[in-house]
């Protein structure tokens, strides 16, 4: 062996670190990252321009709000059918309608209730007062009493539909406040592109990831507001046609009795 010659020195005994600190060069020279961006949700959000973040927080808001309006209504109008179907046992069990306002007219428990007692409240002030000896007063006492069951009526659906709006308000600009979010981020995203002089994809992805994900909560806030406003819309109009059919024949019992009466 020639005594000049260095020993070879095997591949395995090269140390990691240096390796290391050639790859890290070689990704610097051809232009690569060297480090991956966080892509999270929580990066995102935290990574995104101020206005962005706005949009961010004002969705996430607003679907919140909307979960508490959507399960608030479904537990309510539950409880008002089932409110519905026990005052309508009562009325139909062939008891007297009499006895059946002293119970309830101090505190009724459902728009039904509420429609009844109205009703019976306006038909006992006219009998004490002595409203009902001419055909003409009896005419009057009926519209008066159709129109105190519209009131009440209108009065309580009011209450029921309540917040309503909002879901429908939400169902159709959530998307569009999201996407204006996303416009802006893109817009921030290309400035920075043209700042850097840089157009490779670890650069445009981040702030296009943080624009995409605007959207993103302004469809989660938008559909189920939509799909539960279309679904409780439904439902709180069948309640209404129901309390309607109940003023009617209720209408109809009192003008039948007045007719037996008189």
């Amino acid at each position: 062996m020639d005594p000049q010659t260095p020993p070879a020195v095997p591949v395995d005994t090269v140390d990691g670190a240096a390796l290391d600190g050639v790859q890290a060069a070689a990704q610097g020279a051809v232009g690569l990252p060297s480090a991956a961006h966080d892509l999270s949700v929580w990066a995102l959000f935290l990574q995104a321009d101020w206005i962005v973040k706005s949009v961010m927080l004002f969705l996430i808001f607003a679907s919140i709000w909307s979960w508490a309006i959507i399960f608030d209504k479904i537990i309510r109008i539950r409880r008002l059918r089932e409110q519905a179907r026990q005052f309508e046992e009562a009325f139909w069990s062939g008891g007297s309608l009499e006895d059946l306002y002293d119970r309830i007219s101090n505190r009724p428990a459902d728009p039904m209730s509420s429609i009844f007692v109205a009703a019976m409240r306006e038909w006992r002030r006219s009998a004490a007062k002595g409203l009902l000896a001419s055909e003409h007063l009896r005419e009057s006492l009926q519209d008066r009493i159709e129109r105190v069951m519209n009131i009440t009526l209108s009065r309580e659906m009011d209450q029921i539909e309540r917040y309503m709006g909002y879901l429908a308000s939400v169902g159709s600009a959530a998307p569009f406040i999201g996407l204006f979010g996303t416009v802006w981020g893109i817009m921030n995203s290309f400035a920075a592109i043209a700042g850097s002089k840089n157009t490779t994809l670890a650069v445009v992805a981040p702030g296009i990831a943080e624009a995409l994900f605007a959207t993103a909560l302004g469809l989660v806030a938008a559909i189920p507001a939509v799909l539960a406003y279309n679904k409780l819309s439904g439902d709180i109009n069948r309640y209404a046609n129901r309390l309607e059919a109940f003023a009617g024949e209720f209408g109809a019992i009192l003008s039948r009795q007045l007719e037996e009466k008189h």
